[in-house]
């Protein structure tokens, strides 16, 4: 007996000494590439708009094999140990429609099927096992969704699915992505549940009321499920336009707002609105985040604003007071911005929301000049500055703040930790006549119609005449809050620019950050992992305190959230997409990258 004892100890040590060891900040330092695949797809820009595709899949883990999917349809099954190429299904996205984003963020999986969606406005379904259609789902696999909608689209391509739907027992959900800033009354912003084996509708939210004049308020970020209430959490985007409300009154109901619902229903079970009466683009994009809060369970919402709001998950109670601050009001006769905004007690805000002269900045006295001319032309008078004929500043801008990249929860330190970016814009209202000579002459500036109301727009990046951002770096960060007393636990700087943009010591000694889009991911062992930046690498910093830890160069920048995954083999693995940004400083990118600890 005592032998048997013996030999069952050794075999159960062998076993253990074989066990691929987690990720940590103790060895995070020695992963290497063990796999990349190529999904081989066109980069080219779609017509009219010239869009670049935009690659910004994170990939699902099931079973051993990880599925993802393209802006051009593909939708695709590799091994998770080796990357090979298990299925790969075209659904054969149109590349000539005038798309508001031209982009993915991946695939749902559920049981034995995955779900799709498409800028195109399709929903597909397909087999898990081998990805041809799903039977009796719509109409060969596929239903329609710029279908049957309260106010349909005008266009091919106004109306689009970016992000991917989300399942709570048999139905799916999906939000969309809808352009803004075209015209008054843009395609209507709903989010529909479907049955989710043949494709029937069962519930619609209208996030605006049915006699409004405005469309979008749409759900075009990731939506999250809780299977434990029932309940799922939309992150609801502006009501259009973006830029001028006047001919839509009111704090526009369930804009910018978080909005529960009764998953299998649709009812309203609680809502939040985070901005009334939006001037600003400022959408709640972050994907709500649960976490298990001290009083029971909670959900973090980030805005664009640079905000962020610690709810009860179950009765959108806020964990800390949230109070209503007199802002700006409007310089533009015909609008009537809200006289208050709703502003958390705790966290401060993420990101800076107040500036001033000693904040603009310049790598050289001239650039620095050149900014603060630049400066004191516009109208700036604070958080909430209203859009007006001379320009305004819009600091955070409308990429945020937080963005759409979301959050990530170390239960371990209990942190809630974020990227935020930090970077002024500027917006100006353009009086109809003066449209078309703005347009031909808008240089960086993005200029739009905003049709039905007394005023196009423009908006661009507060930037210098070399191209490099006014205001002074950081100008993107990781932030960690710690959720139970509402303080900010570390703030570390994310990315570097100083190589792209043409810049080193003395002007910046120091990392400058970067501007980023992609969200980050926890590894149990402590160590988070992010590509987001506009320079090209996959970093990995310590939860604990914010220190970087570890980079890996891509081919192209990452505007994608990373995976990280057990193998079969135990192996930890990280998975990242490089799409690149939509900037000259990036190019786009089909290729998808996994890390792990060196093979033994």
């Amino acid at each position: 007996m005592r032998m048997l004892f013996v030999v069952l100890l050794a075999a159960l040590t062998v076993g253990a000494q074989a066990r691929p060891p987690r990720l940590t900040p103790a060895n995070v330092g020695d992963l290497v590439e063990a796999w990349r695949y190529d999904t081989r797809e066109s980069t080219l820009p779609v017509f009219p708009a010239r869009k670049k595709p935009a690659f910004e899949a994170t990939p699902v883990y099931a079973d051993g094999r990880l599925y993802l999917s393209t802006p051009g349809g593909l939708v695709i099954a590799l091994d998770a140990e080796t990357g090979a190429e298990a299925w790969r299904v075209d659904l054969a996205v149109l590349r000539g429609l005038d798309y508001g984003d031209f982009a993915n963020r991946g695939v749902t999986v559920a049981g034995d099927r995955v779900y799709a969606g498409t800028s195109d406005a399709r929903l597909a379904c397909l087999m898990r096992a081998d990805g041809r259609p799903c039977d009796g789902f719509g109409v060969g696999g596929q239903i329609r969704l710029d279908q049957g909608l309260r106010r349909p689209p005008k266009w091919k391509g106004e109306w689009s699915l970016t992000s991917p739907p989300v399942v709570y027992r048999d139905v799916v959900i999906v939000g969309s992505s809808i352009a803004d800033n075209s015209r008054l009354d843009m395609t209507s912003g709903e989010v529909r549940a479907f049955d989710a084996k043949s494709g029937a509708l069962r519930w619609t939210f209208h996030p605006l009321p049915a006699d409004s004049p405005a469309g979008a308020a749409n759900t075009w970020s990731r939506l999250t499920v809780d299977d434990a209430s029932g309940l799922v959490y939309l992150p609801v985007g502006s009501a259009s336009p973006d830029y001028f409300g006047g001919d839509r009154p009111g704090d526009n109901a369930h804009a910018n707002s978080i909005v529960a619902l009764k998953a299998a229903t649709g009812e309203v079970a609680w809502a939040f609105q985070t901005v009334h009466h939006d001037l600003w683009d400022y959408d709640v994009a972050s994907q709500p985040l649960l976490f298990p809060g001290r009083r029971g369970p909670s959900v973090a919402v980030g805005s664009k604003t640079g905000h962020l709001f610690l709810f009860d998950r179950i009765t959108g109670a806020p964990h800390f007071p949230v109070v209503e601050r007199k802002v700006p009001a409007s310089d533009v006769p015909e609008e009537h911005a809200a006289p208050t905004q709703p502003f958390p007690s705790k966290p401060a805000s993420l990101v800076a929301q107040a500036v001033t002269e000693a904040d603009i900045w310049g790598a050289t006295p001239a650039e620095r000049e050149a900014c603060l001319a630049r400066f004191r032309t516009l109208r700036y008078d604070g958080m909430f500055t209203p859009p007006s004929l001379k320009g305004s500043l819009q600091i955070p801008g409308s990429i945020g703040g937080l963005h759409w990249g979301g959050m990530a929860w170390d239960e371990t330190h209990r942190l809630v930790i974020a990227p935020v970016n930090r970077l002024g814009w500027v917006v100006r209202l353009i009086p109809h006549a003066e449209f078309t000579a703005a347009r031909q002459g808008a240089g960086r500036a993005q200029v739009t119609e905003q049709a039905g109301t007394p005023y196009a727009m423009s908006r661009e990046v507060f930037f210098s005449p070399e191209g490099r951002p006014c205001l002074a770096p950081p100008w993107g960060e990781l932030v960690a809050v710690r959720v139970d007393t509402g303080e900010i636990a570390w703030r570390s700087v994310l990315g570097d620019l100083r190589e792209l943009v043409g810049l080193s010591a003395p002007a910046v000694p120091a990392s400058t950050g970067s501007p980023n889009l992609g969200g980050p991911a926890i590894a149990a062992g402590g160590v988070l992992f992010i590509g987001a930046t506009i320079d090209p690498y996959l970093r990995a910093f310590a939860t604990a305190d914010g220190r970087e830890l570890w980079k890996a160069r891509l081919p192209t920048s990452a505007r994608a959230t990373p995976l990280v995954y057990t193998a079969p083999s135990g192996r930890e693995m990280v998975a990242i997409a490089a799409g690149g940004h939509d900037t000259p400083l990036s190019k786009p990118g089909t290729t998808l990258h996994v890390f792990a600890l060196p093979a033994r």
